[in-house]
């Protein structure tokens, strides 16, 4: 099946099929499951029940494999640029990133990780830090539908930080609740998101009509939602 909301396109199925259907995009922005179980607990150090929460809240086995070698072959090969978050995870599948991205998480809980990075093929050579508290456990900050749900506000800087002519559309082929999309709502890209689980494909799009509906100073009115059957 196949949203169109505003400039975004928003796609239920898998990204191995779905991916080399799409013309090139200028970016992919995306966090890939990493395969390490997540969805069963999260992991620490200790201090809540052994070093482990569950995850029952959230829905799906979204995190049990991480994606295989095809599918970053087809980012690479599909886009102009990517920015792929937990890239630290696939060293052997992608290659040698010139810029990494460093997510401080200005982290007050001990048995929490500091922060995240992010591989990408920028032609730069610098280790980019970006700094934005969150502890996403807590909940402090917006409503949080999928356990790793990224801040709005980083994934907003993500955008801008990408390279100026390759930052038009964008492609999230892990789009889980749709963060990705909303920041491309908000700052006037067009966007293309994947998501093969219906439960958060379905808030995805609620997400990113809201946005549309509520929108900043200099972006357009959305155009009403069409869904189409995909072949």
């Amino acid at each position: 099946m196949k949203v169109l909301i505003g400039d975004c396109t928003l796609y239920h199925g898998d990204c191995l099929d779905i991916m080399p259907t799409l013309d090139k995009v200028d970016a992919v922005v995306t966090d890939p499951p990493y395969g390490i179980k997540r969805d069963k607990g999260f992991g620490g150090s200790g201090g809540f029940s052994g070093g482990v929460i569950p995850r029952t809240k959230y829905k799906g086995e979204w995190d049990n494999e991480r994606p295989c070698k095809k599918v970053f072959d087809l980012i690479l090969e599909g886009s102009d640029v990517a920015l792929i978050f937990g890239g630290n995870f696939f060293t052997d599948i992608l290659p040698m990133g010139k810029q990494w991205v460093f997510w401080d998480k200005l982290n007050t809980m001990p048995t929490f990780g500091d922060g995240e990075l992010a591989w990408t093929n920028f032609n730069r050579t610098s280790v980019k830090k970006v700094t934005y508290e969150y502890n996403g456990l807590l909940g402090k900050e917006e409503k949080r539908d999928h356990a790793t749900q990224k801040p709005l506000e980083l994934m907003k800087w993500c955008i801008k930080f990408l390279p100026p002519k390759h930052n038009k559309i964008i492609l999230d082929p892990f789009m889980g609740s749709g963060t990705t999309g909303v920041a491309c709502a908000k700052l006037g890209r067009k966007f293309i998101g994947i998501e093969r689980d219906e439960d958060y494909f379905n808030i995805a799009c609620e997400r990113i009509q809201k946005a549309y509906d509520q929108p900043d100073l200099f972006v357009e009115p959305p155009k009403k939602i069409e869904q189409k059957e995909l072949l």
